[in-house]
């Protein structure tokens, strides 16, 4: 699976109520620093990317929830894969960019 793929990745930290926006923030971090192409949106953020490369970044993620002090982890990944070409965030979301 060398095409690009679209990923989603929403991470729920077990931390106390007022930790958990500075933990997904730390997740997020890994994911721009991955250089993976990326989109925050209020649930969940969608990577754009090669299979491999993403979950890459996915495991990444957790570890840094788990270092930032998750005692444990809800994750909900989803995925649009197709077979041969590539799947892009501009095809689902593009005519809805403010110009």
């Amino acid at each position: 699976m060398n095409n690009k793929i679209n990923l989603a990745l929403q991470i729920l930290p077990s931390v106390p109520s007022e930790q958990v926006y500075a933990v997904v923030d730390e997740a997020i971090a890994v994911i721009k620093n991955s250089g993976v192409k990326y989109r925050v949106c209020p649930f969940e953020t969608v990577m754009e990317g090669t299979y491999d490369v993403l979950m890459e970044v996915v495991r990444k993620a957790q570890e840094v929830c788990f270092k930032a002090g998750a005692s444990q982890l809800v994750v909900y990944i989803k995925m649009h894969i197709k077979k041969d070409k590539d799947v892009t965030i501009e095809e689902k979301t593009g005519e809805y960019d403010a110009a």
